[in-house]
């Protein structure tokens, strides 16, 4: 009978210190290689979702190459459509923006009369006659001493003032710098967006090779272990942004019509605006409440209208979150609500806004590779539900 022996604990002090290293240079990686690794990670989640559409115009006996110039560009097109009717209102808005200060200015005022009001109602509820009586003889003694200190003053003479040519100089230096600085804060965020069509076309285009040249790094079961995985990212990923697109459009419907209702304008924008923030993981209710306020502040200086839209973006909102959402998408990715949470702290402290956004589809991705590995299925059980 063959003999184990037992795993030494130098031998496992050894195989600890080597994972924390490999988990060190990889959270290194993905932090300061942000850039790179998101516009890979959109573009791998957008080939997944549009290579059905791919397939399905190669039903008309074309090419893989051409069915996929043919898809990314109808993408595109109606990318540019989209980005176009929003660039229209916004610069319609734009133009109102006089209004919409001073409809602010208004709504600052109200509420800070409304505060000062509660203050001074609590003020008479908690303190006691006496003492509100003792506070406003004492109000009255400083006002009346303050009074006094200034009549007795002896207002100094004032020197008459010293004009003094000054020559205003444009540094021309310094504004190139400004320039530069502010477009090259942008410029790897741009430089990366512009490499995602291409990325997406060539990962549709060349699939087939890709695929296979990916599979023969692996003999045996091995091989088939990451076929499987292959398939399950891909299926997690088209069900999961099909299922959220979904939602976004049944929200975006809804919030036009009350937005219609209630005559906030611009609702054709602020409505899928408003709906599609909405599934942002946790922080969705407040930031879907901001472009339906900023729509109302055009026509509204008092309070009740902006608690009527709080109320409907938040009924919205907790009907999406508990009723629909776990029927879209939650039972598409099967991930538990603690690994969900741990996934939202982690992806968005390494990729920021960005990475609450990617946290649920890398997170259900990464259960995808260790739901096929059997020594890693534990490890797969316990981000699932």
């Amino acid at each position: 009978m063959p003999v184990f022996a037992p795993v030494s604990p130098i031998h496992r002090l050894q195989s600890a210190s080597v994972f924390l290293l490999a988990l060190s240079a990889t959270v290194g990686l993905l932090y300061y290689g942000r850039a790179f690794c998101i516009t890979l990670v959109i573009s791998v989640m957008m080939a997944f979702i549009l290579d059905p559409f791919v397939g399905f115009v190669m039903r008309i006996k074309i090419s893989r190459g051409v069915a996929s110039f043919i898809v990314c560009a109808v993408a595109l097109s109606l990318f540019y459509l989209v980005g176009l009717g929003a660039y229209t209102e916004i610069a319609t808005l734009s133009t109102e923006l006089p209004a919409y200060s001073e409809r602010a200015n208004e709504l600052v005022d109200t509420v800070a009369d409304h505060l000062d009001k509660m203050e001074q109602n609590a003020y008479k509820l908690l303190i006691p006659k006496r003492l509100q009586e003792r506070d406003r003889i004492a109000q009255v003694q400083a006002q009346q001493n303050e009074t006094k200190k200034r009549r007795s003053k002896v207002p100094e003479p004032v020197a008459p003032p010293v004009i003094q040519e000054v020559r205003i100089k444009q540094d021309r230096t310094s504004l190139v710098n400004y320039v530069y600085s502010y477009i090259s804060s942008y410029y790897n965020v741009l430089l990366m967006t512009s490499f995602v069509p291409f990325l997406v076309y060539f990962m549709l285009s060349w699939r087939d090779h890709v695929r296979r040249s990916f599979l023969t790094l692996f003999e045996g079961a091995d091989r088939v272990i990451a076929g499987k995985s292959w398939q399950g990212i891909a299926d997690m990923a088209r069900a999961y942004v099909f299922g959220n697109f979904l939602l976004g459009i049944l929200l975006s419907i809804v919030s036009c019509i009350a937005f219609y209702m209630w005559r906030l304008p611009y609702w054709m924008l602020v409505g899928p605006i408003s709906a599609f923030l909405s599934l942002v993981p946790y922080v969705g209710l407040p930031l879907a409440m901001v472009p339906p306020f900023l729509a109302a502040l055009a026509v509204y200086s008092n309070l009740s209208p902006y608690l009527f839209i709080a109320a409907i973006v938040a009924f919205f909102h907790l009907l999406a979150l508990n009723l629909l959402y776990p029927k879209i998408v939650g039972a598409r990715v099967h991930l538990n609500p603690l690994a969900v949470t741990i996934a939202l702290m982690f992806w968005g402290t390494i990729w920021g806004g960005v990475g609450l956004v990617l946290a649920i589809p890398m997170t259900a991705a990464i259960k995808a590779v260790l739901d096929n590995i059997e020594h890693l299925q534990p490890y797969g059980r316990m981000l699932g539900d």
